[in-house]
């Protein structure tokens, strides 16, 4: 299909803000940002880094725990022109100093004073009450990401050897969410929640797609992805639509909550392993 090919991430995240600005964009135990809010910190954030000479294909490291200020770190570095490069605080200290070494990251962003081991560049710790880059503009920078430019870098396991750094271009994400879009049709009513670890992929389409389009983006607690029961009792709570599961976890669901007690769900991915034909049967 021949989506548009000059939309970046910023620019559809943008247009749905203009779209519905007092929508609740991002949800987190009780915290929320509208998506003026949400746009407004993102643009504080962005330039700050402008102000540090962060700019168009430069990596920002992201290193936090899930939260808001997750969000807002996304977005300010796309806004920058840049591109995130997530970065586990579970990994060992060798596996983030090579990720750091390979991507010539001298900025990370945390949620406090924390930094990967061995660190020497810049560090900038987003507070959730809203006040880093609380004094830089929060209108939006003149600077703006063209679809060439990298979105995010996400490295690779390294189970072969040395993890390697995959560079995505806003093209091809766009590409991949205006596919998702017209095939599943998220709408303002739609929940989504975020609980697979932002190292890996599956991350990328739970944090852009709901904000793309007017729908909730919920954050699951740090850890909760592991726990059947957290995410059962979650999916009732916050009106969970749509979530994604690897096969073994679905697995886990099904076994140890009352799924049949989630009729909220309209939609359930599931990618990363096989999936046996007997799962898809106890799902249904």
């Amino acid at each position: 299909v021949d989506y548009p090919k000059n939309e970046t991430l910023v620019s559809l995240f943008e247009k749905q803000v203009d779209s519905s600005p007092d929508a609740v964009a991002v949800e987190y135990h009780g915290q929320q940002l509208s998506y003026k809010q949400l746009d407004q910190r993102a643009n504080q954030l962005a330039h700050e880094l402008l102000g540090m000479s962060i700019g168009t294909n430069d990596v920002v490291g992201v290193y936090m725990e899930r939260s808001i200020e997750m969000i807002v770190a996304l977005y300010g570095v796309q806004k920058a022109g840049a591109a995130y490069t997530p970065l586990d605080p579970e990994y060992p200290p060798q596996r983030l100093a090579n990720m750091l070494e390979d991507s010539g990251t001298k900025v990370i962003l945390t949620q406090a004073a924390i930094t990967p081991e061995g660190f020497t560049g810049t560090v900038i710790a987003l507070n959730s009450d809203g006040e880093t880059g609380a004094d830089h503009s929060n209108s939006r920078p003149d600077t703006r990401p063209s679809p060439d430019d990298l979105a995010y870098v996400i490295f690779t396991s390294g189970s072969t050897g040395r993890p390697k750094g995959v560079m995505n271009e806003h093209r091809g994400i766009v590409n991949r969410l205006q596919w998702m879009q017209s095939e599943y049709q998220l709408s303002s009513e739609d929940h989504i929640l975020q609980k697979t670890a932002f190292s890996f992929d599956v991350s990328v389409w739970e944090f852009f797609w709901p904000l793309l389009n007017g729908a909730r983006l919920v954050m699951a607690k740090p850890g909760g992805h592991k726990d059947a029961t957290y995410l059962a009792d979650t999916i009732r709570q916050y009106n969970i639509s749509t979530i994604h599961f690897v096969p073994s976890m679905l697995q886990a669901f099904l076994l140890n909550t009352d799924a049949g007690s989630c009729p909220q769900l309209k939609r359930v991915i599931c990618s990363g392993e096989a999936l046996p034909w007997e799962l898809t049967q106890e799902f249904y």
